[in-house]
């Protein structure tokens, strides 16, 4: 199981996240309601980066772990699933919620969601850097150390 590019990728793919995610509170935080067109190329931005990236997680990276052989590491892969496996959908039903219409209808409401669905990415952003990644390039480390003896 050789990792080490594929975390790579996600690690930056946290950081571009991360960074859209404070350009779309900024937006959040001005005080009149911003341009549409502005708001909606954040927004497609950052779906387009989550999705990309919740698929690599769901549907490769977790599976790997929780196949890993190494019982610590698919416990915490089950754990995370457990605890933050619903975030992709969560976030496909706040983003259809919002469309245009709805933002300019209830901006206050739209604030609120966005801030909370942030705060969530936010922390599974911050829980898989401090645990999860770690861990599985500590195992991606071990791995390849004993395929060179």
């Amino acid at each position: 199981m050789h990792l080490v590019h594929e975390m790579r990728r996600l690690r930056a793919e946290h950081a571009a996240l991360t960074t859209l995610s404070g350009f779309l509170m900024d937006l959040l935080a001005a005080p009149e309601l911003p341009r549409p067109t502005e708001l909606a190329a954040v927004r497609s931005m950052f779906r387009d980066t989550l999705v990309r990236h919740l698929k690599c997680e769901d549907w490769i990276l977790y599976p790997r772990l929780k196949a890993s052989g190494d019982a610590e590491l698919s416990r915490l892969a089950r754990q995370f699933v457990g605890e933050m496996g619903h975030l992709a959908e969560d976030f496909v039903a706040y983003d259809a919620r919002w469309t245009e219409a709805e933002i300019a209808g209830d901006w206050p409401g739209f604030c609120r969601e966005t801030e909370a669905i942030l705060d969530a990415i936010g922390m599974r952003i911050e829980r898989e850097e401090s645990d999860l990644y770690p861990a599985a390039e500590q195992l991606d480390s071990s791995l390849g150390e004993m395929a060179r003896h």
